[in-house]
C-alpha cells in the first residue's frame, strides 16, 4: 500500500503544478478571450471552480490507476524482469 500511496502522491503533485499553471494562465488570458464567453463573467469564480474541480478529480483517477497497478505487482518478480 505504500507503493501506491508514494504513486498517487507523485501524480497529485503534478496535477496540483499543472493547475496552479493553468489557472495563472487563464486568469491572465481571460481579457483575450471575454468575446468567447457567453451568459458568464470572464473571471466567473463558479466557472474556475467547477473546472478545477473536474480536471482535479481527472487527475486523480489518472494517478490512482498506475498506482493501483504498481501496487499489486510483486517486488521480486520486478526486480529480476530489470
Amino acid at each position: 500500500m505504500h507503493i501506491a500511496a508514494m504513486v498517487l502522491a507523485y501524480g497529485a503533485w503534478f496535477m496540483i503544478v499543472g493547475l496552479a499553471i493553468g489557472i495563472a494562465a487563464a486568469l491572465g488570458l481571460t481579457r483575450f478571450m471575454s468575446s468567447l464567453f457567453f451568459e458568464t463573467g470572464a473571471n466567473d469564480p463558479a466557472a474556475f471552480g467547477l473546472a478545477l474541480a473536474v480536471l482535479a478529480v481527472v487527475g486523480l483517477v489518472a494517478a490512482y490507476i498506475p498506482a493501483r497497478r504498481a501496487s499489486r505487482l510483486d517486488p521480486m518478480h520486478a526486480l529480476r524482469v530489470e
